[in-house]
């Protein structure tokens, strides 16, 4: 029954999201190209808030626990799960005063309204997953812009979404580049459950009534012993998993 009834919901659900997503896409255009980097950032957030909302027509609530004081003056690079598209609008919300930017396959950096300028030309790093080096040569410069202008790199080290909530193990590379060129960035590990409820029956019907949890840990320095700590990120993040 509850199936059934996501199908009509479902509909209401892509059309509030996809007009949004055109909505706000010459709302950033515009932005960017008269005004500049700030002012497109803050479109960005609200963007971000507004996709919150058109998740909430299928029941969706959202939780974010913070309760660490994070410094704004140094770049941070923030690590976490990754069960659905929809653990994205959350961080970049609640995260907003950081300026998060994201690791993200080449693919999204076209085609989609809003999103794929937004990471074209919001200091994000579009990555091919069938090619290394350069995926860590892209995930290098942002490292470097993140050093550079004290902002947060978001990645998702398991590499791809996981589609029952069990975690992947972690793909190091990434996080290590990133590491190397932000010397100086905290990081800070993320726990999120229960986005992948949205996609429990594929992309068509959307699931209801996901409850999805974000809790941020305490940051970390980065320690010359970069393999320890990435394991100790990954146990932070994991033991928090419930699937």
């Amino acid at each position: 029954m509850v199936k059934i009834l996501s199908y009509p919901i479902t509909l209401l659900f892509f059309l509030a999201f996809g007009a949004t997503l055109v909505i706000f896409h010459p709302i950033q255009w515009l932005a960017l190209n008269l005004f500049g980097y700030q002012p497109q950032k803050r479109t960005v957030s609200v963007l971000n808030w507004f996709l919150m909302r058109c998740t909430n027509i299928l029941g969706t609530r959202y939780q974010f626990e913070n309760i660490h004081d994070i410094p704004e003056n140094r770049p941070l690079i923030i690590v976490t799960n990754h069960q659905s598209m929809y653990d994205i609008p959350p961080i970049i919300w609640y995260m907003r005063k950081y300026h998060p930017k994201f690791v993200a396959k080449k693919e999204l950096g076209k085609g989609i309204p809003s999103v794929s300028f937004n990471l074209r030309h919001g200091g994000s790093a579009l990555i091919d997953r069938k090619d290394g080096r350069q995926a860590i040569t892209e995930i290098g410069k942002l490292g470097t812009y993140i050093e550079k202008h004290k902002r947060a790199a978001v990645i998702f080290p398991e590499g791809t979404r996981s589609r029952n909530g069990h975690p992947k193990p972690f793909k190091p590379m990434g996080l290590k580049m990133l590491m190397r060129k932000a010397p100086s960035a905290l990081i800070v590990p993320i726990t999120i459950n229960n986005s992948w409820k949205l996609l429990r029956y594929g992309q068509f019907p959307m699931g209801l009534g996901a409850y999805v949890k974000f809790k941020v840990h305490q940051p970390l320095e980065i320690t010359p012993d970069v393999d320890g700590l990435i394991t100790q990120i990954e146990q932070i993040i994991i033991k928090d998993i419930v699937a």
